[in-house]
């Protein structure tokens, strides 16, 4: 294994013992040289696998890094906890729940429950929502746990009426998480380190345990996760860090990039290794890459190369607007695709989500398959929510917020009145809103919860579904719709058996607790669709970690890319050049930068110059030149070539795709319809009179 790795790879790997730095650049093999090091410090090392701590970002890096490992190591890789930050933490608070207050049934709250509680606040203290918005406040209470500032901490600091309504938000949203046996996403970093500062000895058990720790990309850290490294690796200092300070792009979370270049002052006599050999893209475009990243002052010296090929120059086209550029990048996508291309090679970015409109009209006009990356997850649909809000009352039944979402859903006469009152009733008491039903509507769905608690004791997590589906009501009532959306919102209800399912033959028999933690950490969920030769589209911060053969970055402008709020800040203008460093760098062989002369974005016209990036970047690596036929209309590329908009639709009427055959129209916008296609096909997105669409 380890003769297959570069020199410096080599010594990363092989360095460990004390603290030791990796500036592993894009492309450079740093998942690679963790799970080799892992492999090391176990094979060769004979370091027993439970003493060993690596943890990562995403479910779908640690997934990733376990299966590579175990595919080195084989089943003794099990022992070793190769997870995120966000599952380490729960699993320390699983272990000691008691200590930190907390009965053994508690729930973890994903966003919107916990912006619904937050909501639920600013009502009951008669502030208005348009001045003290909750989302914001949210947002606010997040940021202050992220930084392991208290209510009380905050409310030494807080200089204005917004800051003490923030303050006192704060404290009823805590004493409301405590009440209800619950966590929210921020508490499961939060609480094993109030736990390490109130009880040493259990600090002292975890840092006996984990005598080798892997931190991955550690330059997206924030404070909170900087502080439970640094507790965990206080006593044996093996800890190995692993990062690039140039693809720190989330500030807005609260990461902070200084961690990773601070990393040798907080580890005295640190060991510092560079991986600068990029094995993905070709040389054109890391020197490009690198003629950007090193206009940036707070980074560390280095220069990716490779032994790649040389690789085309870069493309630049500047269009005329944003509807031109979205036929652009259409046109030489179906350039691509006629040499041979398949869709799912290809990639285009950009900075906001709001970009994306034209690109995907455009698509639709074309017939060109894509997906939206961040668009509307499986976990966050509202039957998928409202089955698992019963599930997490029937383990939790303090759980307010998912018994406020689902005690009348489906419909059972129980209404907003009677809800006031139960919160009414539980604030009075101080408990929980299903410890205050004692009769009525309510007190039948109590029993209800009830008997399916005692059930979940004997069923397995698929039948428990199962049941709950049938007791319920939820199954009966999308039945009784009779429409194509309830028969799509009733497949979804069933795929979720196949989630459970998956979880019992993976792990055996688990039981409801196990299950709930397990999805309520799955925060990089992937649309369950069955279209992978598509056009992906995404922002550039969604594209982290991912690779493509040919990427499209859309929006080239000063005031979009970089954004208009980094022109007074220099923090902020290196964070989007950092952001455009990593969006050259997701390319492999080919790469367009597109914008143009003047944009229509988020309501408003205007005409900016072109992104500074481009003016960096040295004009051997990039083809900017702009050829006159640009937009001379193509019998391929016409926006009109695929159409007859002489077609009048209306909702209701039957409709057959040359691929997916009979639909009907569920509804009509201003140049597209909706039409709802038989099971496994679902709702589809197409352009008013295409040509693969004809009425019945």
């Amino acid at each position: 294994m380890i003769t297959d790795l570069n020199e410096q790879q080599q010594i990363a790997v092989t360095t460990t013992e004390g603290p030791l730095l990796v500036i592993a650049g894009a492309g450079s093999g740093k998942t690679r040289v963790l799970t080799t090091r892992i492999a090391y410090l176990i094979n060769d090392l004979g370091i027993d696998p439970s003493n060993v701590l690596a943890i990562t970002f995403t479910n779908k890096a640690a997934k990733e890094m376990k299966e590579r490992v175990v595919n080195m190591l084989g089943p003794i890789a099990y022992k070793i906890q190769i997870s995120t930050f966000h599952s380490f933490g729960l699993n320390v608070i699983r272990d000691n729940y008691a200590l930190l207050g907390y009965k053994k049934e508690f729930t973890i709250l994903d966003s919107d429950d916990s912006l619904l509680i937050v909501k639920r606040i600013i009502k009951d203290m008669n502030l208005d929502p348009k001045i003290y918005n909750p989302k914001a406040i949210r947002n606010r209470i997040s940021s202050l746990k992220n930084d392991m500032v208290s209510p009380d901490e905050f409310s030494k600091f807080a200089m204005s009426d917004y800051d003490n309504i923030t303050v006192e938000v704060y404290r009823k949203y805590q004493s409301k998480l405590e009440t209800n046996n619950s966590l929210d996403f921020d508490d499961l970093l939060l609480k094993p380190i109030e736990l390490f500062n109130s009880h040493k000895e259990i600090l002292t058990e975890y840092q006996e345990r984990f005598k080798y720790i892997l931190i991955d990309e550690y330059q997206d850290t924030n404070e909170v996760q900087y502080m439970l490294t640094k507790m965990l690796a206080a006593k044996n200092k093996n800890i190995c860090v692993v990062g690039d300070e140039s693809q720190s792009i989330y500030a807005f979370r609260g990461s902070n990039y200084r961690n990773i270049l601070n990393f040798e002052k907080d580890y005295k006599g640190s060991n510092i290794i560079l991986l600068e050999q990029n094995y993905r893209s070709t040389k054109t475009i890391l020197n490009a890459a690198n003629d950007v990243i090193k206009n940036n002052k707070q980074r560390k010296d280095k220069n990716l190369w490779t032994e790649n090929d040389e690789g085309d120059k870069i493309i630049y086209r500047k269009c005329l607007d944003e509807k031109d550029e979205a036929l652009y990048i259409t046109r030489e996508i179906n350039k691509l695709v006629a040499d041979g291309t398949d869709y799912e090679d290809i990639v285009v970015l950009y900075r906001t989500n709001a970009q994306s409109r034209n690109i995907e009209e455009a698509l639709l006009r074309e017939n060109i398959p894509y997906k939206v990356i961040g668009s509307f997850y499986f976990y966050n649909r509202k039957e998928i929510k409202d089955l698992i809000s019963y599930l997490k009352l029937i383990y939790n039944n303090d759980d307010d917020v998912s018994l406020a979402r689902v005690i009348n859903t489906p419909k059972r006469g129980i209404g907003a009145k009677s809800i006031e009152q139960l919160v009414l009733t539980a604030n009075i008491t101080g408990s929980s809103m299903f410890d205050s039903i004692v009769s009525g509507k309510e007190l039948k769905f109590k029993e209800m919860i009830l008997d399916l608690q005692k059930k979940s004791e004997s069923l397995s997590l698929t039948e428990l579904v199962e049941e709950v589906l049938t007791v319920t009501g939820l199954r009966n009532e999308l039945e009784a719709e009779q429409s194509l959306e309830a028969e799509a919102r009733l497949e979804n209800l069933e795929e979720f058996k196949s989630i459970t399912k998956n979880f019992e033959e993976r792990n055996g028999i688990i039981s409801l607790s196990e299950f709930l933690e397990e999805i309520s950490l799955v925060s990089d969920v992937e649309e369950y669709k069955d279209n992978t030769n598509v056009v992906t589209l995404m922002t550039i911060h969604s594209a982290k970690g991912l690779e493509f053969d040919n990427v499209f970055v859309a929006g080239m402008e000063e005031g979009v890319f970089p954004h208009s709020r980094c022109q007074t800040s220099d923090d902020e203008l290196e964070e989007e050049r950092r952001l455009c460093y990593v969006a050259i760098t997701r390319a492999r062989k080919k790469l367009w930068l597109v914008g143009a002369k003047r944009r229509m974005l988020f309501g408003l016209e205007s005409t900016n110059p072109t992104s500074r990036f481009i003016k960096e970047i040295s004009d051997e690596y990039i083809d900017k030149e702009m050829p006159d036929n640009l937009f001379a209309p193509t019998k391929k590329a016409s926006p009109m070539s695929n159409l007859d908009t002489n077609v009048d639709y209306k909702v209701g009427e039957k409709i057959i795709h040359t691929a997916f055959g009979e639909g009907i129209i569920v509804s009509v916008e201003k140049s597209i319809i909706n039409i709802a296609f038989p099971h496994p096909v679902g709702i589809k997105t197409i352009m008013k009179g295409h040509k693969s669409i004809r009425k019945v």
